[in-house]
C-alpha cells in the first residue's frame, strides 16, 4: 500500500496535466478555427475534473497510458473543415511535446541544482519529489504524443493523414473509425508496434530532451512500472 501511494504521488499531477493540456489544445485550436463546441460545453479548462476518464486514469497507474473524456470538436462548424482537422488534431501531440521539452529543461536546471547542495540538506529533500514528477512528466507527454500520433482514426494521427488524403480516399480511409480502437488495441498488444517503433522513439526523445539526465528518466519509469 505504502509503495502505491508513492507511486501515485509521482504519477498523479504529471498525468493529469498532460491529459488535461491535449484535451484543451484541442478545443482551443477548433475554437479559434470557427468551431466553438468545446467552449460553450465548459470544456475549455484546465480543470481535470471536466476531462476525467475515470478508466482512462487508472490507466495510467496500471500499463504507463491513458486517455480523457475527448473534448467534441464539430469538425463542420471549422472555416476549413479538410485543412483545420490537421490543426486541431496535431495540436494535442504537439502540446505534450511542449510539456515535456519544459519538463527536460526544468529536470536539467533543478538536478545541477541539487548537486551543488549538501547531500540531506532539506532544500535538496525537496527538489527530490519535483524531480521524480518532472521525470515522468517527460516520459507520459512523450509516450502520448507518440501513442495519439498512430494514423489510426479516432487517434489523432488518423485524423491528420484524412485531412493529407486527397477527398475520395480521405473519405474511405474515414470509414474505419468505428472499428479504429479495435486496430489500436490489436496493434498495441498483438503486434510489436511497440516494441518495434513506438519505444525507440520514446527513448531517442528522452536522450534528447532529458540528456545526462535521462538516466533519472529512467530509473523513475522502471520504478513506476514495475
Amino acid at each position: 500500500m505504502e509503495n502505491f501511494l508513492l507511486k501515485l504521488s509521482i504519477m498523479l499531477v504529471p498525468a493529469l496535466f498532460a491529459i488535461t493540456c491535449h484535451e484543451v489544445s484541442h478545443g482551443y485550436i477548433a475554437d479559434r478555427f470557427g468551431d466553438n463546441t468545446a467552449r460553450s460545453m465548459g470544456r475549455l479548462t484546465l480543470n481535470p475534473l471536466k476531462h476525467l476518464d475515470i478508466i482512462g486514469t487508472l490507466m495510467v497507474f496500471i500499463i504507463g497510458i491513458g486517455w480523457a473524456k475527448p473534448v467534441p470538436v464539430n469538425f463542420n462548424n471549422l472555416r476549413n473543415p479538410k485543412k483545420d482537422m490537421i490543426w486541431v488534431a496535431l495540436a494535442g501531440p504537439l502540446t505534450n511535446i511542449a510539456l515535456a521539452l519544459v519538463s527536460a529543461l526544468a529536470l536539467r536546471s533543478i538536478a545541477s541544482l541539487g548537486e551543488m547542495m549538501l547531500s540531506g540538506s532539506s532544500a535538496r529533500l525537496l527538489l527530490e519529489p519535483i524531480l521524480l514528477m518532472l521525470a515522468f512528466s517527460i516520459y507520459i507527454n512523450l509516450l502520448l504524443a507518440l501513442f495519439n500520433l498512430i494514423p489510426v482514426p479516432p487517434l489523432d494521427g488518423g485524423r491528420v493523414l484524412t485531412g493529407m488524403l486527397p477527398y475520395r480516399q480521405a473519405v474511405t480511409y474515414s470509414r474505419i473509425e468505428p472499428y479504429g480502437m479495435i486496430i489500436i488495441i490489436l496493434l498495441v498488444f498483438f503486434t510489436n508496434i511497440f516494441s518495434y517503433v513506438l519505444l525507440p522513439i520514446l527513448d531517442l526523445g528522452i536522450r534528447l530532451l532529458a540528456g545526462p539526465e535521462s538516466v533519472i528518466v529512467y530509473k523513475v519509469t522502471t520504478f513506476l512500472m514495475r
